[in-house]
């Protein structure tokens, strides 16, 4: 193995191994130590990667939304079907990410949202370059479900998608706090109305 492969196979293995640790902790709880026993890794070699833990949190952040847009450009392409179709099952697969259990953890997005958007300016901005990138993604799709058909062309798609997004992330944070699923059961509901179809009478008004 070259330098260089090795270089990035343990940045690699330093960012996945703190993501597993953070996603259940938070980043506040946990330590550099803690992340550099986990993964098996020397101390004095963190910063030889990273600048600091502000600047592994940024760069956490970064790789997680470049794996989750990855993620979800296959999901909404137009092969996997109709846009209301595959807008639905990306909102479906909240609901199955969040099941009734205690044990069960919310995105790492909307976990550090919440905790590290008054701490750290770095880790705000990627938290918001990565949801906006999201956003974007969605409005992408509700325009093509407008020109295929499956979408009411009345919908504004950028404060749409927007809209949706805002829905989620406030239902996972009070999954959080109630330890209930049905924030997110009443978030698919308002979904599917919201996502309205060319031959409701909600479209023709």
């Amino acid at each position: 193995m070259s330098r260089a492969n090795h270089t990035a196979d343990t940045r690699e293995h330093l960012l996945a191994t703190g993501e597993a640790i953070i996603q259940g902790k938070g980043f506040a709880a946990v330590g550099l130590a803690e992340i550099l026993s986990c993964a098996g890794v020397p101390k004095g070699s963190f910063y030889h990667y990273f600048p600091s833990k502000e600047g592994y949190g940024v760069e956490m952040l970064r790789r997680y939304f470049l794996n989750y847009d990855e993620k979800l450009v296959l999901l909404l392409r137009p092969e996997a079907g109709h846009a209301r179709d595959c807008l639905l099952a990306y909102f479906q697969g909240w609901v199955d990410h969040h099941p009734c259990s205690e044990h069960s953890h919310t995105c790492l997005a909307v976990k550090l949202a919440a905790e590290v958007s008054d701490l750290s300016e770095p880790m705000r901005e990627m938290l918001a370059e990565g949801m906006g990138r999201v956003i974007h993604r969605l409005a992408d799709a509700i325009r093509r479900g407008q020109q295929e058909g499956s979408l009411c062309t009345h919908l504004e798609p950028d404060e749409l998608a927007a809209s949706l997004y805002s829905l989620w992330v406030g239902s996972a944070l009070l999954y959080k706090v109630l330890r209930s699923q049905q924030p997110m059961l009443n978030a698919y509901k308002l979904t599917e109305t919201m996502l309205v179809q060319p031959d409701s009478a909600s479209c023709k008004r």
